[in-house]
């Protein structure tokens, strides 16, 4: 079996980026570990363990630095699954997340754009029945 286990997400501070995934987004922090050049091993994944996480790196030098918040150059880039949208959008925003635009639905299912404490855009998505 083949997948991909983990994206690396560039952000400016680990602490941060784990209160706003781990607070905002209610991600799960699945591992934080030191590494021997000072820099951190950090996974945050939005579920079991069973799915895609996000691998926390912290920008070092100034082309890493000025990815943070664009590593898509504009476009959503991130996409979070969810089987209850209404609740999850509900806590996300009283979490102080920003979202571009008013839920809507469309075909593959409900759907509203936010941004990252960072400005990369995700949709947070519940997937219509029967999507693929």
């Amino acid at each position: 079996m083949r997948r991909i286990a983990l994206i690396t997400l560039v952000v400016d501070d680990y602490d941060g980026a784990i209160r706003f995934y781990t607070g905002a987004l209610g991600f799960r922090l699945a591992e934080d570990a030191p590494r021997p050049d000072g820099s951190r091993w950090v996974v945050v994944e939005p579920g079991d363990g069973a799915g895609t996480a996000l691998l926390l790196a912290r920008a070092r030098t100034g082309p890493q630095r000025a990815r943070v918040g664009d590593q898509t150059g504009g476009r959503v880039g991130f996409f979070l699954h969810t089987g209850d949208f209404a609740r999850d959008h509900a806590r996300m925003r009283a979490a102080g997340v920003t979202f571009l635009e008013e839920p809507r639905r469309e075909p593959y299912g409900t759907v509203a754009v936010f941004e990252d404490l960072y400005g990369n855009r995700w949709d947070l998505l519940q997937p219509a029945p029967d999507a693929d």
